[in-house]
């Protein structure tokens, strides 16, 4: 059952969309270049206890706060079948001690107007600098003396089990795991992934040795920030943190990452539920931060895809309007296990061009050497950020870590700008040809595979294909035979007689529905009204938290208006039209044979369904049932908004009965960049809603 009209969602994207290029800024101005500016870094006053805890003083007396960051620095170590131990490890830190439990340590944190929190092998805590000594105590006794209960943990672990059900829809979290597992290897730490399987795995007493083998002093650092004197912060460190013993096994080997391909290769992971694609074009390097040529990698990078000026972001965006945006990064390790990387999320038609207009960019970097006008304004872009960060205090704090971290000579920062001031035309094309690899890269491309991997293949780039857990798998299949007698009226009437019968879905005149709504890095919390009334009368209100109605969509079956913070925009004649013509409630139910295709049998979640083509006038649209159950599970069309097409995604699952008729509970929306889910609350069937209502 269809519960409302696709181009509500549709209304949410353009709310947001329209907000996002509201808020772009004008980047069409360049930064003059100039002189390094002379720097001068103070130096954090240090000192060790006897278990090997480091610690470094940054006193700032501006504001009275201080910070304290804890970090142990572990040789990275997989995990393999018991993935996820660390992971569950962190969340249980930090919740009580020993002598504290859960519920008085985090009402005492509150009480002090502090914050505390862990890591698996990390904490932070900062508060007022009155309360120092007692945050101190606090976090030693959380570090040392953790309440690690096996209550606790069967929580933590179903958590992240409900998290990994979460990502299973998500792009992008499968394309972070595949690029992380191809890149590195499944069995090294930066590429394995935590799965049901490896959490399957896990008992409580994994979780506790974890602790015991990894939680330790004697590769820890401790960081100190803020208002507070050096000799007395000292004393109350060493009073507190002087007791944690040492328990660390010998440090482990780092091993080597995956070899970089001998040829570029796309790596293709299909999602059926994809709107757009994404495109990781990696390979791996070995630069270290005390090499001769870090900093014209530094601005090689930068000049290809560091930001809005980068190479990438001009082709991709600016010229070709293919995307919101692309980048790209080069990483450092002392491990020697780091990667260059560009990354695009592109419409589905435009994938194959995106990855060759990629690859273009890389190949003119190491090719054509930079104009001066290019090289000076990545240089004045560095030292302008180098700067602004010297105003934090944490910043010199960060330095001397990695210093100390990195090997790196005393005077590393000191002489940074200079040293970036020194790359040169010849020093960024050489840096470019040693870490872009532009003819062994690795394109992962995470997408649609029946819209663009037609087209992919055209690039003559030989391509491989994995699953959503980086195994190789053969080529999918995208169409299935469609069985004698079935056609798309038997499809439709098997889904008519799915959630209830002909008879039953006439009967319905009205619906009002009620859903919570959560839009991905939307922090506020929102919730919907929808009512609608045969044949093509809706209302929509969305409300955001401590707001009030943020926004509207009304049609009264003659006309109607769309409204969005505050701005009220009349539906024009064509809107008006379109409406006309659809009907909200079980809309199958007035369905003609002109009007539906049946184009295929399709797998989507490894389920096959039947996809469904549907005119309405000249828009068509596709609509996926079930060959199972014979419900909807998905919906899909195209609407141009502020000159670009956006495809949505609508999901449907959780099918319940409500006045005999099944209603899908979950909705799953997926439009470009954005990602909402809806989860309905309440249904009134022929109840609760009037003809004012559309007004």
């Amino acid at each position: 059952m269809k519960i409302m009209k696709s181009n509500i969602y549709v209304l949410i994207i353009m709310l947001l969309m329209s907000v996002g290029v509201n808020a772009q800024l004008d980047r069409t101005k360049q930064p003059e270049p100039g002189p390094a500016p002379k720097i001068s870094l103070d130096t954090p006053k240090e000192f060790q206890l006897k278990n090997g805890l480091t610690v470094l003083v940054v006193e700032n007396h501006k504001l009275p706060r201080v910070s304290f960051s804890l970090r142990i620095d572990n040789t990275p170590s997989a995990e393999g079948d018991k993935a996820g131990v660390s992971n569950i490890l962190g969340t249980m830190l930090g919740n009580g001690t020993t002598s504290i439990p859960k519920d008085e340590f985090n009402e005492e944190i509150d009480f002090l107007g502090a914050s505390l929190s862990f890591g698996s092998q990390s904490a932070f805590a900062s508060s007022l600098s009155k309360y120092s000594d007692r945050i101190i105590e606090l976090l030693a006794d959380a570090a040392i003396n953790p309440l690690l209960t096996e209550e606790e943990f069967k929580k933590e672990k179903d958590k992240l089990s409900e998290g990994l059900k979460t990502q299973e829809k998500s792009v992008q979290a499968i394309a972070d795991r595949v690029q992380d597992a191809l890149t590195y290897g499944m069995r090294h730490p930066y590429g394995e992934y935590v799965s049901n399987e490896s959490l399957n795995n896990i008992a409580f007493t994994d979780v506790v040795d974890n602790y015991k083998r990894n939680f330790n002093p004697k590769n820890a650092y401790l960081v100190v920030i803020g208002d507070v004197n050096a000799k007395k912060i000292k004393s109350t460190i060493k009073k507190h943190f002087g007791a944690w013993k040492n328990t660390v096994d010998a440090q482990p080997e780092m091993p080597k990452p995956n070899a970089n391909l001998k040829e570029t290769t796309i790596n293709f992971v299909d999602m059926p539920n994809a709107v757009q694609s994404n495109i990781i074009l990696t390979n791996n390097v070995e630069l270290k931060m005390g090499d001769e040529d870090y900093y014209a990698a530094l601005i090689a990078n930068y000049i290809i895809g560091g930001g809005a000026t980068g190479y990438l972001f001009q082709n991709l965006r600016d010229d070709k309007a293919y995307t919101y945006g692309s980048y790209s990064r080069i990483g450092a390790s002392r491990y020697g296990a780091s990667r260059f990387l560009a990354t695009a999320e592109v419409r589905n038609e435009v994938t194959d061009s995106s990855v060759v207009e990629m690859l273009k960019e890389v190949k003119r970097i190491r090719t054509e050497p930079v104009t001066a006008e290019t090289l000076a304004a990545a240089k004045a872009a560095y030292a302008g950020s180098f700067v602004m960060a010297l105003e934090r205090p944490q910043t010199i704090a960060n330095y001397a870590l990695n210093i100390k971290l990195n090997n790196l000579p005393d005077d590393f920062y000191k002489n940074y700008l200079e040293k970036i001031n020194a790359v040169t035309i010849e020093d960024v094309q050489k840096a470019a040809n040693k870490y872009f690899l532009a003819d062994q890269a690795r394109i992962i491309v995470v997408g649609k595979g029946s819209d663009v991997l037609s087209n992919l293949e055209k690039t003559g780039i030989p391509i491989n294909y994995y699953d959503k857990y980086a195994n190789e798998v053969p080529k999918p299949e995208f169409s299935k035979p469609i069985p004698d007698g079935v056609t798309a009226q038997s499809v439709i009437d098997n889904y008519i007689k799915a959630i209830g019968g002909k008879e039953n879905a006439t009967l319905v005149k009205t619906l009002y529905k009620t859903a919570d709504v959560s839009i991905k890095n939307v922090p506020v919390t929102l919730t919907a009204e929808i009512k609608e009334m045969a044949p093509n009368k809706e209302s929509m209100e969305m409300t955001a938290q401590g707001m009030g109605v943020i926004m509207k969509q009304k049609f009264n079956g003659e006309g109607g208006y769309m409204e969005q913070q505050g701005m009220k925009k009349e539906l024009t004649s064509e809107e008006i039209a379109e409406k006309k013509s659809g009907k909200t409630i079980f809309p199958e139910l007035h369905y003609k044979d002109a009007q539906i295709t049946l184009e295929s049998i399709i797998s989507i979640e490894d389920k096959d369904v039947y996809k469904v083509k549907v005119m309405l006038g000249d828009k068509p649209s596709h609509r996926y049932y079930s060959v199972e159950s014979g419900l909807l599970v998905r919906e899909e069309s195209t609407t141009e908004t502020q000159g670009q097409k956006i495809t949505s995604i609508v999901d449907y699952s959780e099918y319940t009965s409500v006045n005999n008729i099944k209603v899908p509970h979950s909705i799953s929306i997926m439009a470009g960049p954005q990602n909402i889910s809806m989860k309905i609350t309440s249904i009134k069937v022929n109840d609760g809603v009037s003809e004012a209502d559309f007004n």
